[in-house]
């Protein structure tokens, strides 16, 4: 009724076993970004875990009426999926814990184990009916027919890393891949051992698989020949009930109902260490962070985690934002950057190297939406979903004074006025409030107009005046000393404004819309100017003028970046792409060079202004990955060394940025390389200065220069 934690390196546990099912423990497995591990139980109940504090987050998921015998996360982190003993595979919310649409039903038997594709697209699902399930997730209906003809009871299910094929388990120990568009077998049938395969998982590379046997061997498979990789994997004394690969592929970790966990060396097949032991019965579940760093098992009710650098328990958290970024803003003199996250916290960083400046600000109780830095620099603000704003030291990172209180629901926008007297709020009551900055008190009455939320505010260069944005699909603008709207509403956006900023004379404001687009308009007529800019693919959530006024930047629900020209109207270069997902804020530095941006991949990056179109001869390596600290002294040197890829094109990868299954493509359609899961969130490009880490973290360069492809293929060297 455990879960463990492991030190993947010298085999000692990590805390206390993870406590709170009542009956044993059937699954593990943890969140894409390391934060959390999930298990499924014979108790019905799926339970989420902190994985570093070993603490149960919220209340367990209940709706099974059965055993839960597989529990996975979505790549993108948002969803649970389960299958169960009840015939039924569910879909979890992960933050809110609320099931996500009705059971996915057409299972007959048991279901005994569900994944999800790489791209997050779909699911598949094995069960005792014997048959092979997959299953859109955006409906929930059933892709095609389910898999039939298969003679045997089924047990794991995986995806290969490339969402092409599927590999089930059989109890007749057979192993087969399949083709996920077509269903249908793949000629190579891989038997070994003959006893049931329990257990099955792909290399990273997807050239080898590894299969868990119920005599208590391990075997390992060559994909393409269907042959076996060496000799049988011996050690356990009792059935293999789960087998993973390690992120870098040169281990596999193995956990048996003998109550050991095992570490093996793929290239030579000799076991690592000795055998991980703590569990009190069979351990049914195993799987490695996705950063390597940790081991978790399940089995006797309880989950464990092994830190797999030091053995010890886990020490301080990591340094830097473990939720969505919401904010980011620079101080006044452009040496640091602020971020404001989901996790209700707000970070300063360096912004020439990237390093965190202090501890995270602390004192918010939800979601910090936005934060701005006053003029001076000697203090910032903030708005949270707690309907709070706070002030405080950016020097030491204290909170100044008592939070501002007032708003009735989620404060959503503040900004400092130009002589840093007074702060302006909007929030999710529909009014604005300007603040006094220094007694805290509201100064006069709430600005109140739009019918709607107000997602953003800014004040006019002069400090005269405010403007504002809502989801009434509206912007106002208001007289500061009065509280009276100036003039009729700016009217043209047909969805919610998210953002708004006055150019650098006062002229003009520029805003952001759910619809795609972003609008300039005339302050003293309340015309639009020109045409709107369009490029964007989904909603626009942030907007800034640079501080000459010749240019604005844009970020959006696409993941990219986009420079405009204000005078021609038109892009300048190509949009600025390295975001794995919604950009939420874009920011300027005081001098204009570099931009900042906040996204709810976790990441801050810093960008050049100037280079918005990376150019061909951009050096960067492939997989040169930067890591400091010695929480990484031991990465594999497959993953540290410069992988020097020889590729002679001109500019054939001006995006860098992978697909969802992690390729980065040649402009023709054809695979280049693969990138790591691990590793995308980090990844930089041409027009990328740093990305703000605590020092642990993975920062990822490639570099396309010179690099053949197709028919040169040979020419590769290490």
């Amino acid at each position: 009724m455990t879960v463990r934690i492991w030190d993947a390196e010298t085999g000692a546990p990590i805390g206390e076993p993870l406590k709170g099912h009542t009956n044993a423990v059937e699954s593990v497995a943890y969140s894409p970004d390391s934060q959390y591990v999930i298990s499924g139980s014979r108790d019905c109940t799926i339970r989420i875990w902190d994985a570093e504090t070993g603490a149960s987050v919220g209340e367990p998921l209940e709706g099974h009426t059965n055993i839960v015998s597989s529990v996975v996360y979505s790549p993108d982190g948002r969803h649970i999926v389960s299958g169960s003993w009840d015939y039924t595979i569910r879909i979890w919310d992960a933050r809110s814990r609320a099931p996500v649409g009705e059971p996915l039903k057409g299972h007959t038997h048991r279901v005994a184990s569900v994944a999800y594709s790489p791209n997050g697209r779909h699911l598949v699902s094995s069960s005792w009916d014997e048959t092979i399930r997959i299953w859109d997730v955006n409906n929930g209906a059933p892709v095609g027919e389910p898999s039939m003809g298969l003679t045997s009871r089924l047990g794991s299910v995986v995806y290969s890393p490339d969402s092409r094929h599927i590999i089930p388990g059989f109890f007749n120990s057979a192993i087969r891949t399949r083709n996920t568009e077509t269903g249908n077998p793949i000629p190579e049938i891989l038997e070994g051992d003959p006893s049931w395969a329990r257990s099955v998982a792909y290399s990273p590379d997807s050239r080898h698989i590894v299969s868990g046997c119920n005599s208590g061997v391990i075997q390992i498979w060559d994909v393409a020949t269907g042959a076996p990789v060496g000799g049988l994997l011996k050690g356990h004394t009792k059935r293999v009930n789960s087998v993973a690969y390690s992120p870098d592929g040169r281990h596999v970790v193995s956990g048996s109902s003998d109550k050991t966990i095992r570490i093996w060396d793929v290239e030579t097949g000799a076991l690592v260490g000795e055998s991980l032991k703590g569990h009190t019965d069979g351990v049914m579940s195993v799987t490695c962070s996705p950063d390597g760093r940790y081991i978790v098992s399940a089995g006797d009710n309880t989950i464990q985690v092994w830190n797999a650098d030091t053995g010890t328990p886990a020490g301080e958290s990591l340094k830097t934002h473990t939720e969505r970024i919401f904010a980011v803003a620079y101080s006044p003199n452009g040496l640091h950057v602020v971020s404001s996250s989901e996790d209700n916290t707000i970070r300063i960083w360096d912004a020439q190297t990237g390093a965190p400046v202090g501890e995270p600000l602390k004192g918010h109780t939800d979601d910090v939406n936005s934060i701005a830095c006053s003029p001076d620099g000697r203090y910032i603000v903030s708005g949270s979903r707690d309907n709070t704003i706070r002030i405080w030291d950016a020097e030491t990172g204290a909170p100044v004074g008592e939070p501002l209180k007032g708003h009735t629901h989620y404060v959503l926008s503040v900004a400092y006025s130009p002589d840093g007297r007074h702060i302006v709020s909007g929030s999710f009551d529909k009014t604005i409030r300007i603040w006094e900055v220094e007694t805290g008190a509201s100064a006069g009455e709430p600005l109140v107009g739009h019918t709607h939320s107000v997602y953003c505010v800014s004040y006019s260069p002069d400090g005269r005046h405010v403007v504002s944005g809502s989801s009434d699909n509206m912007i106002r603008i208001w007289e500061v000393k009065t509280g009276a709207s100036v003039g009729e509403p700016l009217e043209g956006h047909t969805n919610s404004v998210y953002s708004v900023a006055y150019s650098p004379d006062g002229l003009n404001v520029v805003s952001g819309s759910a619809d795609d687009t972003i609008r300039i308009w005339d302050v003293e007529t309340g015309a639009q100017v020109g045409e709107p800019l369009k490029g964007h693919t989904n909603d626009v959530l942030s907007v800034a003028y640079s501080p000459d006024g010749r240019h604005v930047i844009s970020s959006s629900c696409d993941y990219t970046i986009r420079i405009w020209d204000v005078e021609a109207r038109a892009l300048v270069g190509e949009p600025l792409k390295g975001h794995t997902d919604f950009v939420w804020s874009v920011a300027y530095s005081p001098d204009g060079r570099h931009v900042s941006s906040g996204s709810s991949d976790k990441t801050v990056r810093i960008w050049d202004a100037n280079t918005a179109a990376p150019g061909a001869d951009s050096m960067i390596q492939v997989f040169n990955t930067e890591i400091t600290g010695s929480k990484y002294s031991n990465i594999p040197k497959s993953i540290t060394r410069d992988v020097k890829f020889i590729l002679s094109v001109d500019a054939i990868l001006l995006d860098l940025r992978p697909d969802q299954s992690g390729w980065v493509r040649h402009p023709s359609g054809g695979l280049l390389f693969w990138i790591p899961e691990s590793c995308r969130s980090g990844l930089t490009c041409a027009a990328t200065l740093t990305i703000p880490t605590d020092g642990y973290s993975r920062v990822v360069r490639l570099d396309p220069s010179g690099a053949c492809f197709g028919a040169s293929w040979e020419q590769i060297k290490d």
